[in-house]
């Protein structure tokens, strides 16, 4: 029971686990960092589904499964490598399970057109509310991103 105990433990920690997809979100890394900057507009959006994954949730269920089902497994080394391997499989389907659904989350396709004429598409969370025909500035940096921009 203990064991069952700390495979739900683990997979309730991935929950916490979705990143920030918002255009008002910085890394603390990135605070001071200059970004190359460019003037673009808007010119369409739509909803889209980011699928995040990074199979930790997969992994730590597998060795939470495994834990539980060699404890589980009996007396015999036969039911402890059966319990283990059998653990190991079950936790690994429901940590990669758990884990897609606590990540899933709704973004905002960005087509972007640059002064230059370059289009550009960035995808990121629905704030700040951008909508077609808006100005905007598109931030280069690790995750390139677009802001409203008031001339």
């Amino acid at each position: 029971m203990r064991h069952l105990l700390l495979l739900l433990a683990a997979l309730s920690i991935l929950s916490g686990c979705k990143t920030d997809l918002s255009g008002n979100s910085y890394s603390v890394g990135s605070v001071g960092a200059v970004n190359r900057a460019v003037e673009a507009v808007v010119v369409s959006k739509r909803a889209v589904r980011v699928e995040g994954t990074s199979e930790a949730g997969a992994a730590t269920g597998a060795v939470g499964g495994a834990i539980a089902g060699g404890a589980i497994g009996g007396d015999s080394p036969l039911g402890v490598v059966a319990g283990v391997v059998g653990g190991a499989i079950v936790g690994s389907v429901v940590g990669g399970v758990a884990e897609k659904k606590a990540t899933n989350q709704t973004g905002i396709e960005y087509v972007v057109k640059t002064d230059t004429g370059a289009l550009l598409v960035i995808v990121q969370g629905p704030e700040p509310r951008i909508e077609k025909g808006d100005s905007v500035v598109v931030l280069y940096g690790v995750r390139a991103r677009i802001i409203p921009f008031t001339k």
